[in-house]
C-alpha cells in the first residue's frame, strides 16, 4: 500500500508517517496547496497513492473570525476539490477534522458520538464542518476522523507551539497564568491519535470516527496537571471564557466518544493524564 500524507511536517503528520504501513509519501503545502486547486490532480497523478491522509488545515481560529475567507478556501473548498480529485483517481481520502464542529449545545454533558448533529459556534468550526460534508458528498469511500486538543513534540516550535509548551514557557518566565475553566474537552497526544488513525487505515475503515484520548478536563484542569506532573510551581488561576474574551467562541463542551473505534478493531487511546505523562517524557528525550 502507498500512503501519501498531506501536512506531513505538522505535529500530527510527523507522528503519523512512521506508524503507517507500506510506502509513505510525505507531502507539504509546496506539493499540494488546498488554496491552489491546480496542484492537487498533478500530484495525485505523479505520486499515485492508494490512500491520501489530509492532516493539512487552516487552523488560526481567532483570525478566521475576522477574516473567514482563507479558512473556507482551505478547509472547505480546498477539501472539496481534494475529495473530488481523489474520488476520480481512485484514491481513498482520509480527512482529519475537529471537535470545533460542535459547541452549539451549551448544556451538553455527555460525549458526542458520530451520530450526533454538529453545531459549530465559530467561523473556523463552520469551515471544518463544510470540509467534512464536502468530503462525504464527493468521495463515497471517505474516512473522516475528528480529533481534539492536539499536542505533540513536533508542535513544540513552529506556529506558536502547543498548549502544553505554552503553559510551561509562560510559567518558566514567572508570569501569571489565567486559564479558562468552563470549556471541557479531551486534550489528545498526537502519538496516540496517529496510532489510532494508522489502525483505521490498516483496517480499511470508512465513514466518520472520533479519535481522542479518553476522559475529559477543562483547560485550567489540564494546566494544573501539566504543572503537577512537570514539578513546576506556577501562578495559575481559573477564569471564564467571557473573561478571556477571545475573538472566536470555543465549544463549552466538545468531548468526543471513542466507542465506535472498537467496531473497527482499533483500541481506544489511553486516558489523557497518562498520555500527558508520556508526552512530558518524550519531550525530554533528544529528537533526531
Amino acid at each position: 500500500m502507498r500512503v501519501a500524507v498531506l501536512g506531513a511536517a505538522g505535529q500530527l503528520g510527523r507522528d503519523l508517517c512512521p506508524r503507517l504501513s507500506g510506502t509513505v509519501v510525505p507531502l507539504s503545502r509546496a506539493h499540494i496547496d488546498l488554496e491552489k486547486p491546480e496542484t492537487i490532480a498533478a500530484h495525485l497523478a505523479a505520486d499515485r497513492p492508494d490512500v491520501l491522509v489530509n492532516c493539512a488545515a487552516y487552523n488560526f481560529v481567532d483570525k478566521a473570525e475576522a477574516d473567514p475567507g482563507p479558512a473556507f478556501a482551505a478547509n472547505g473548498l480546498g477539501v472539496r476539490l481534494l475529495a473530488q480529485a481523489c474520488a476520480t483517481a481512485g484514491v481513498k481520502l482520509v480527512h482529519v477534522s475537529t471537535d470545533y464542529v460542535f459547541g452549539l449545545d451549551a448544556d451538553r454533558t455527555t460525549p458526542f458520538t458520530e451520530d450526533d448533529a454538529p453545531g459549530p459556534v465559530s467561523a473556523y468550526g463552520l469551515s471544518k464542518l463544510v470540509g467534512e460534508y464536502a468530503t462525504r458528498a464527493a468521495h463515497p469511500g471517505h474516512l473522516v476522523v475528528r480529533t481534539c486538543g492536539l499536542y505533540g513534540v513536533w508542535g513544540s516550535g513552529g506556529k506558536g507551539g502547543n498548549f502544553v509548551e505554552t503553559m510551561l514557557r509562560v510559567a518558566g518566565q514567572g508570569k501569571p497564568l489565567r486559564v479558562v475553566n468552563d470549556q471541557r474537552c479531551t486534550p489528545s497526544y498526537t502519538a496516540d491519535v496517529a496510532e489510532a488513525v494508522a489502525g483505521l487505515v490498516r483496517a480499511g475503515a470508512s465513514g466518520l470516527y472520533h479519535v481522542t484520548n479518553s476522559g475529559s478536563c477543562t483547560w485550567y484542569e489540564l494546566a494544573a496537571e501539566i504543572f503537577r506532573r512537570a514539578g513546576v510551581t506556577a501562578d495559575l488561576s481559573p477564569i471564564t471564557s467571557a473573561q478571556f474574551a477571545a475573538p472566536a467562541r470555543r465549544p463549552p463542551y466538545s468531548v468526543l466518544s471513542n466507542a465506535k473505534l472498537a467496531a473497527a478493531g482499533v483500541p481506544a487511546p489511553r486516558p489523557w493524564p497518562e498520555a500527558l505523562a508520556a508526552y512530558l517524557e518524550e519531550r525530554a528525550r533528544p529528537r533526531a
